[in-house]
């Protein structure tokens, strides 16, 4: 009988649900999952000093779900719910605050703010869900990965909101759904607006999350959206760019395709560092000669990038530094463009050897001059040194070698002296001056005209 009655003593102390042997006394774990739609989901609650109660979600996340899911035996993929999504509980609330790392075997052995220390209600018991991990998929789009994003949470499909909606959650849902990361954030029901509930808002990924629902948001259903403002998804068809109006296609206007439509580029801030980008995403030759002006024709409709800003190894022009999709302050007069297959090439005509002569540029196919204005002898350095001739260099104003004819290429001309090329030093624009053939202007190379008497005449013929 004592034994019997110490028996029945220590049942009362164990959470419920004990299973007794003949022999001995084997406690369940301490822990339960309620109102969830199997024993794997639902409101968390903890046995404590032979009471059972709640937790509190502040700070409940995945690593803390994770251990509850362990604990029971559950699938330990996790969803950590928030505002007492299964439901209010009553009595005491046991835990706030828990901090687990994942790796504990029971939620007691995570950091917590002490047994019954808690700054809550009932409204913010945390719950679990094991057996069901949040889907997602993309709706209304031409594929797969296309489309509307929706999440299936409680056995319901919803939409997400597109509040603060980017690229990084955009990549994570791509990768998800094992389709291309490259991806495209679409706001604004673009895709068509969903029904029903609106699960997810405020998202904010970091880009490395393994599911959507990992990443950070106001909680399940909690939004402040309606469903002209469902979020979506291009994970396959990231921006496209393509040229337009040039000889070829690695010539002319750089256009871009974006919320499935194509826009231009400003040419604010436009170098040769972005034209090369644009060129190697194109499969075309790298060297790439950056064109502003709306040169090749003024595009019309969006214009979907400035101030772009690459440093050259970016693999796609969308991945520079730029202002933001659509936010801008141009017209289509000042559209980029790009020269990748053509890059513009220098030549002397008229002197007396190969390294002295009126200079002409090779530019869209044909050959023009350079205006004398400002011309000087960094200028002249950078072409001797982009023929191969001597690097010493006089400036020749004035047509001294004859006049050209046709285009006049360049005119307010500003090297540094180290650029490569003539086109890579600053001035006005392909075709833009306000010269004549008179004012045509040369180079002299060779170190012995250099050094002759005639140098100052040759320099200045006009004096």
């Amino acid at each position: 009988m004592a034994r019997s009655l110490e028996l029945n003593i220590h049942v009362s102390e164990t959470p419920k649900n004990t299973v007794i042997s003949s022999l001995n006394v084997i406690p369940e774990p301490n822990i339960r999952l309620v109102g969830g739609s199997d024993r794997c989901s639902g409101r968390v609650e903890v046995w404590h000093s032979a009471q059972w109660g709640t937790v509190c979600d502040d700070g409940w996340d995945t690593d803390d779900a994770k251990v509850v899911c362990s604990q029971l035996g559950c699938p330990p993929a996790a969803a950590a719910i928030q505002g007492a999504h299964f439901g209010q509980g009553s009595g005491n609330i046991w835990m706030d605050d828990v901090a687990c790392n994942g790796n504990e075997s029971a939620l007691e052995e995570c950091s917590f703010g002490g047994w019954g220390s808690h700054n809550c209600g009932h409204g913010e018991d945390a719950g679990v869900n094991c057996s069901k991990v949040p889907e997602v998929r993309l709706v209304g789009g031409s594929d797969r990965c296309s489309g509307r994003v929706e999440v299936r949470y409680n056995a319901q499909w919803g939409t997400v909101c597109d509040d603060g909606w980017d690229t990084e959650d955009a990549k994570v849902v791509c990768n998800e759904l094992g389709c291309p990361s490259a991806a495209a954030a679409i706001s604004g029901a673009h895709f068509g607006q969903g029904s029903g509930n609106i699960w997810m808002d405020d998202v904010a990924c970091n880009g490395n999350d393994s599911a959507l629902w990992e990443c950070s948001f106001r909680g399940w259903g909690s939004h402040n959206c309606d469903h002209g403002e469902d979020a979506g998804v291009i994970c396959s068809k990231e921006p496209e760019i393509r040229l337009v109006g040039g000889s070829d296609c690695c010539s002319g206007r750089v256009e871009v395709r974006y919320n499935a439509q194509w826009g231009t580029v400003c040419d604010d801030g436009w170098g040769t560092e972005d034209a090369k980008v644009v060129c190697n995403e194109l499969g075309c030759p790298s060297a790439a000669a950056a064109i502003s002006g709306a040169h090749f024709g003024q595009g019309s409709g969006n214009i979907w990038m400035d101030n772009v800003a690459c440093n050259g190894n970016e693999s796609a022009l969308s991945e520079c530094s730029f202002r933001g999709w659509g936010s801008h302050n141009c017209g289509h007069g000042e559209d980029a463009g790009v020269i990748c297959s053509e890059v513009p090439a220098v030549t002397l005509v008229g002197g007396s050897d190969r390294c002295s002569g009126r200079v002409e540029v090779r530019y869209n196919a044909q050959w023009g001059t350079v205006c004398d204005d400002g011309w000087g002898t960094e200028d002249a350095k950078v072409v001797c040194n982009e023929l191969g001739c001597p690097s010493a260099a006089a400036a020749i104003s004035g047509a001294h070698f004859g006049q050209g004819s046709g285009n006049i290429w360049m005119d307010d001309v500003a090297c540094n002296g180290n650029e490569s090329a003539l086109w890579e030093c600053s001035f006005r624009g392909w075709g833009s001056h306000n010269c004549d053939h008179r004012e045509d202007a040369g180079v002299i190379c060779s170190e012995a005209v250099l050094e002759s008497e005639d140098f100052i005449e040759v320099q200045d013929p006009k004096d």
